[in-house]
């Protein structure tokens, strides 16, 4: 997030495209409303009518994986009627001519033909979020995963430089992260081309930086991601995999091909609290300590460092995965000097610029603090590029609106979406073996539109087979206007239904994140 979760609530605009908020991130779903209340105009694009949807002043309802049109078209009503910030589009940025060529064609009326949106509605959207004294971006995986995800991420910022909202209060593009430490695990480096801090692995001075602290040789080669380790294993490249804290034989897209992989590789290790699918088929498992039973720090959506404190003790032979990395590493002839917790985040600070000011110590006193944080004095960032982006100037880029991979057909009709919702996180690990959480959502239900319903003669509650190119399962089937025709909708929590079976792993090909949310199925009702 440039900007902080406080800050939504006195933003005089919010635009949150591809995000559930409420049910996703229901705290930062509650700030929405509030700032509803206050006065703030809310606009929402999203192809399910998702809660905020009621709250907000225009409702954008588009087709899954047209993104990158909507919010051309919502610069190009913003070019055409002189709704820019001119000063800050010449101080501030570059690239603006081109980004507002391509723009150009994405007439209203033109996206609406590829968006369903009608053009009077993207013509008041763009009005309100353009003539707003401040307006915050808020998105989520509705935008992300897909395969032209990155284009729409540009967009997004496109978006924001055109009209001035970034780098003041109240405004800029806010991914809202999908779990407590997801920022935090990327800061750390737990991405295929960086070291802490976004120091990338191919920068001669990070690399000799690293070198010196660590005392080892280390590769400039940036690695692989997620998707490109289970292509790997299939293609005998990779003879080993040790996975923490995740469970691809469910979260993974294609899981035929992603079991496929696990089933292969020689070697699986798996560190996890709970038995999870993944880790039913591996070789090793090694138990690890849940957040109430360790200490350390977690880094949250608003880049806030925190500290987190044992509640109580690990059961059984659970220990925090700095403890059973420590001593791995020890037993391969590695020697690490970890102590604690805090002898990590000390040799953080010093190798990581946006954190050297952050220690144990301010933590425990201040509460949290925000990074950048360069030094002890230093009282952390409410919201970023103030003054200048990092890079300098904020680079305007050009998008052009491309088909998703896989669009419906005679064969598979309907488009499913996935997303997740209020009671259950992610692929279950946890949530499921709470009896409370699974009293409210105890089983998947698929989202029919209710004219597709009658179509199919589906009813309320009947169980129906989903098929796509990649696999088929069985669920029970609700019908809401809360999809639109043509659409479906599921979660991804369920193994008895996991809707991963069905998704398409087809990647975009700059962040290799596969497209999750649209793929072409039919639906049968069950005899």
């Amino acid at each position: 997030m440039t900007n902080s979760i406080e800050e939504i609530e006195n933003a005089r605009a919010l635009f949150v495209i591809g995000s559930n908020t409420t049910e996703t991130h229901p705290v930062i779903g509650y700030r929405v409303k509030m700032a509803k209340k206050k006065g703030a105009l809310l606009i929402v694009a999203d192809p399910r009518k998702i809660d905020l949807a009621e709250h907000a002043d225009v409702f954008l309802q588009l087709r899954p994986g047209t993104n990158e049109a909507l919010l051309n078209g919502m610069i190009n009503v913003i070019i055409q009627e002189g709704l820019v910030d001119e000063e800050f589009i010449r101080k501030r940025t570059e690239g603006y001519a081109e980004m507002a060529a391509a723009v150009q064609k994405y007439t209203p009326e033109y996206v609406e033909t590829i968006t369903g949106v009608a053009a009077d509605d993207l013509r008041r959207a763009a009005r309100l979020y353009a003539g707003a004294e401040s307006a915050a971006i808020l998105y989520t995986m509705g935008i992300t995963q897909h395969t032209k995800g990155t284009d729409s991420v540009l967009a997004v910022a496109n978006l924001a430089m055109v009209t001035g909202n970034v780098g003041k209060p109240g405004s800029g593009v806010n991914p809202l992260r999908g779990q407590n430490n997801v920022q935090g695990a990327c800061d750390m480096g737990a991405l295929p081309n960086v070291f802490t801090g976004y120091q990338r692995v191919d920068s001669s001075e990070a690399l000799a930086k690293f070198r010196k602290a660590w005392g080892v040789k280390l590769n400039p080669k940036p690695g692989l991601t997620v998707t490109e380790i289970i292509d790997a294993i299939l293609q005998d490249k990779i003879k080993a995999l040790y996975v923490m804290g995740e469970n691809p034989a469910l979260s993974d897209a294609d899981l035929h091909h992603v079991i496929k992989a696990l089933e292969k590789v020689e070697f699986l290790v798996v560190q996890d609290i709970f038995l999870t699918e993944t880790a039913a088929l591996a070789d090793v498992v090694l138990p690890a300590a849940a957040f109430a039973e360790k200490r350390g720090t977690f880094t949250n959506t608003e880049r806030r460092v925190q500290m987190v404190r044992p509640a109580v003790k690990p059961p059984g032979e659970a220990k925090a995965d700095w403890l059973i990395l420590t001593e791995l590493a020890s037993r391969l002839g590695m020697k690490w000097r970890y102590e604690t917790p805090e002898d990590i985040f000390k040799e953080i600070a010093a190798l990581t610029p946006s954190y050297a000011g952050i220690g144990y110590r301010r933590l425990e006193e201040e509460g949290g603090l925000q990074w950048p944080c360069p030094d002890s004095g230093h009282p952390g960032t409410l919201f970023l590029h103030q003054d200048k982006f990092s890079r300098g100037k904020g680079l305007f880029t050009p998008v052009e609106y491309r088909p998703s991979a896989e669009e419906p057909d005679e064969q598979y009709p309907l488009l499913l979406t996935t997303g997740r919702n209020l009671f259950h996180y992610h692929t279950g690990t946890m949530t499921r073996r709470s009896d409370g959480i699974n009293a409210f959502k105890p089983e998947e239900t698929v989202q029919m539109n209710p004219d597709d319903a009658a179509r199919l003669a589906i009813g309320e509650g009947d169980m129906v087979k989903i098929t796509s190119r990649r696999g088929d399962l069985k669920a029970r089937a609700t019908v809401t206007d809360r999809v639109p025709p043509g659409v479906i909708f599921m979660t991804f929590h369920f193994h008895e239904a996991a809707a991963n079976l069905l998704t398409n792993s087809a990647v975009d090909p700059v962040a290799k994140i596969p497209e999750f949310k649209v793929c072409a199925v039919k639906v049968e009702k069950e005899q």
